[in-house]
C-alpha cells in the first residue's frame, strides 16, 4: 500500500524536515511507504553534485525574483522548483519492492530512478503529451520531432539511506519557464518545456496529481489510498488512531494540519 498525502504549496526548508522526519520513521517501521505531492514557492536547489556556477543569476537579482537558494542531499545538480510544477516526494523504502533485474532480490537505486521516469511518461500520455528518457540522462523529456529537440518536462534527483527514498521528481504542468533562464538545469543546455506549453492550455494540477498516484500504483503494483493530513497518514500506519510526533506538528502547522 502507498499512502498519498497532497500538501499544497510549501516551502523547501519545511518540505526537507518534513521529508528527514518520515524518513526515520519509516526506518523504524512507524509509517508505511508515503508519497507526498506538493508545490513549492519558487526556489533553486542543488544536490549533492551541484556545480554552483550552474547558477547563472546573482544574489541580487534572485533576491529580487523572491527566489531561494538551498543545498540538499539529493543527487544531481541544480534545478528549479516553484508554482505549477508538481513535485512528488516518495518516501519508500525499497527492500519491500522486488527487483525486475536479476541478480538483484530488491530494488535498486538505478531501477527506482526508471520506475519513476516510467511513471511520469505514463502520466505525460495521460494527457497527450508524448515523452521518453534520453539516453544517459536522467529525467523525461518530449519526444524529438522534426520541428525541434526533445525538451525536458521532468526532473529526478533521488537520495537513498539504509534502503529508504526521499526527494524525487519535479514534473513541469504550468511552470513559469522563464524561472529556469536563471539556472542551467541539471548543468545541461537543453530546453525545458511544461505541460502547458505543450499543449496550449494549462491542466489543473489535481488531475495531474491523480494520474501520477494512480500511475504510481500501477508501476509499483501496490494499492494507493489517498489521506488528508499527516494525523490521518499516521493513525492509518499505526492502525489506530494518534497524534502526530511533536516534530512533525511543528513543521508549519498552519499549512500542515487542517481544521
Amino acid at each position: 500500500m502507498i499512502h498519498v498525502l497532497q500538501l499544497g504549496t510549501l516551502d523547501y526548508e519545511a518540505a526537507l524536515r518534513l521529508q528527514a522526519s518520515l524518513v526515520e520513521m519509516r526506518k523504524a517501521g512507524r509509517v508505511g511507504d508515503v508519497l507526498l505531492l506538493l508545490e513549492h514557492p519558487p526556489v533553486i536547489t542543488l544536490g549533492r553534485n551541484a556545480n554552483a556556477a550552474n547558477i547563472l543569476a546573482s544574489s541580487k537579482k534572485l533576491g529580487a525574483a523572491g527566489v531561494q537558494v538551498f543545498e540538499c542531499n539529493r543527487g544531481g545538480d541544480v534545478t528549479f522548483h516553484g508554482p505549477g510544477q508538481l513535485v512528488g516526494y516518495p518516501i519508500f523504502d525499497l527492500r519491500g519492492f522486488l527487483a525486475t533485474q536479476r541478480p538483484r532480490k530488491t530494488l535498486g537505486a538505478v531501477d527506482f530512478v526508471r520506475r519513476l521516469e516510467e511513471i511520469l511518461i505514463r502520466s505525460c500520455a495521460d494527457f497527450g503529451i508524448a515523452t521518453e528518457c534520453v539516453r544517459a540522462l536522467t529525467g523525461v523529456w518530449t519526444k524529438a520531432s522534426n520541428e525541434g529537440a526533445p525538451a525536458k518536462i521532468a526532473a529526478i534527483g533521488v537520495h537513498i539511506s539504509r534502503g529508504v527514498t526521499s526527494h524525487g521528481f519535479a514534473l513541469n504542468v504550468n511552470t513559469d519557464l522563464e524561472y529556469f533562464n536563471l539556472i542551467i538545469p541539471c548543468g545541461i543546455t537543453k530546453e525545458v518545456t511544461s505541460a502547458a506549453k505543450e499543449l496550449g492550455t494549462r491542466l489543473l494540477l489535481d488531475d495531474v496529481a491523480q494520474s501520477i498516484a494512480r500511475n504510481f500504483g500501477e508501476v509499483f503494483q501496490r494499492e494507493i489510498v489517498f489521506v488528508h493530513t499527516l494525523e490521518q497518514l499516521l493513525g492509518w500506519s499505526m492502525g489506530i488512531p494518534m497524534k502526530p510526533p511533536a516534530e512533525l506538528r511543528a513543521l508549519h502547522e498552519d499549512e500542515l494540519f487542517w481544521a
